[in-house]
């Protein structure tokens, strides 16, 4: 028997009044779960990231940009735009963008001067939307990471030596120069490639510094936070 006052009708509304308000909520916290992991994930990638509009309004900066974009760059944030620091970048970079939010397109730019230059690849992110973004990817200034290069040695066991040779390879460093900056015979280096090699089965230095090139590119958990 029906015992509440409520008509019938109403009672049974109830529930699906309320569903509507629920799955909004489980929507934006799913929403803002999403954009946490997101920014959890680009924070650990040592490739400087930076995620904007079309009208270069900073959206994200991950740790390995903001290390990147200092005073040798041409690239710089003042506030939340990103701008050029020569005029002659600013076109292209602004039809880049517009090409990417509005077209889909991808392209990789070559920024700064003769002396100083960087490359910057332009992703489309959802075009076509309200929420459309773009992604730039920068230029790392080294071949391989210090965490990288810690890793590697303690995965084929190279002393400290080793490991201080096989970062300066890794820099572009000849073994001559080596050599003088450690203050030591070219022999010796020499002999500590060898070695390095014998452990990593690297027949070559180009296939060592191979190795080293398609090692993951993730950021030390050692790292100093910037502010």
């Amino acid at each position: 028997m029906w015992t509440s006052n409520t008509p019938p009708a109403l009672a049974s509304n109830a529930p699906l009044e309320a569903a509507p308000r629920s799955q909004a909520t489980e929507r934006r916290q799913a929403e803002s779960l999403s954009s946490h992991w997101l920014s959890l994930v680009l924070e650990e990638l040592d490739y400087g990231v930076v995620l904007l509009n079309a009208a270069g309004r900073v959206l994200h900066c991950n740790l390995a940009a903001k290390r990147s974009l200092d005073d040798a760059h041409p690239l710089q944030i003042c506030g939340n735009q990103l701008r050029c620091r020569e005029f002659k970048d600013s076109g292209p970079l602004s039809d880049a963008l517009a090409a990417a939010e509005q077209e889909g397109r991808r392209c990789l730019l070559r920024l700064g001067s003769e002396e100083q230059s960087s490359n910057v690849v332009v992703v489309p992110l959802n075009r076509n939307v309200s929420q459309a973004a773009v992604l730039l990817v920068l230029e790392r200034r080294q071949l391989c990471g210090e965490l990288a290069t810690q890793w590697f040695a303690l995965r084929y066991g190279l002393t400290p030596t080793e490991t201080e040779v096989l970062k300066a390879l890794s820099a572009g460093a000849r073994p001559g120069s080596v050599a003088e900056q450690q203050g030591v015979a070219i022999s010796t280096v020499r002999t500590q490639i060898q070695s390095i090699r014998a452990k990593s089965g690297a027949d070559s230095i180009s296939e060592l510094l191979r190795q080293l090139a398609v090692l993951p590119p993730l950021i030390s958990a050692l790292r100093m936070d910037i502010n």
